[in-house]
């Protein structure tokens, strides 16, 4: 488990699309979290570089503000830093005072870096201690779906990551895929031909290519 590992002994692991997510059990401001806890729904687990700053406040505003709509997703929100758990709950209630919004989601604690490693949140080498702007899609098996990284100083669109989680969603119940600025409602696109036949009926499809053809255009819509 990696609660109990030094960041050495996790230092070479890393989370890997279509692998199944590192677990681990830490403390958070919602209680002790094991990742195995969200198998069943999906989860966005994301990490940030620091409390009590300008960018974080804003992403965690925003997540909060978004909390129903992610939930309507099916998936649950799970925030990291390495800062104590104090420092967390002091955070939050300022927030909450300051801001009149209570943050809902769990963040948990990685003083040992130990979880923050294992999920490549920390790059190797840096000469900071601070988890930079990461975003993990963990789907109902317990599999990373997809990853995004950030900069400390850029902050992350939050609609990006609701759009990201939609196509993931959309892309699994259909057996389709999602082309460049995808949004719930636009066509999906098919997946490639697997057989001379198929790309041959494809050809003859309106409004697209054998390779690049629009859901609704093959009629599968």
């Amino acid at each position: 488990m990696l609660d109990t590992a030094s960041p050495s002994e996790v230092r070479h692991e890393t989370a890997r699309i279509d692998e199944r997510a590192p677990d681990f059990e830490a403390r958070s401001t919602r209680g002790l979290v094991r990742m195995s806890d969200y198998r069943g729904r999906w989860l966005v687990f994301f990490s940030h570089p620091a409390d009590f700053t300008p960018v974080c406040t804003s992403e965690f505003l925003a997540f909060q503000n978004a909390a129903d709509r992610f939930d309507a997703l099916g998936a649950d929100l799970l925030g990291l830093s390495v800062d104590s758990l104090y420092a967390h709950l002091a955070w939050i209630k300022d927030i909450e005072a300051r801001f009149q919004t209570r943050i809902t989601f769990p963040i948990i604690e990685d003083i040992s870096m130990a979880v923050a490693r294992a999920y490549g949140m920390i790059h190797e080498g840096s000469a900071s201690t601070a988890a930079v702007r990461s975003v993990f899609f963990i789907d109902p098996d317990g599999y990373v779906r997809a990853m995004i990284h950030y900069p400390m100083n850029v902050g992350r669109s939050v609609e990006e990551v609701l759009r990201v989680l939609s196509a993931l969603k959309e892309s699994d119940a259909n057996q389709v895929v999602m082309p460049e600025g995808w949004k719930p409602g636009d066509p999906a696109v098919l997946p490639p031909p697997l057989d001379q036949a198929e790309a041959d009926a494809r050809s003859d499809a309106a409004g697209g290519a054998w390779y690049y053809t629009r859901q609704e255009a093959s009629g599968d819509a």
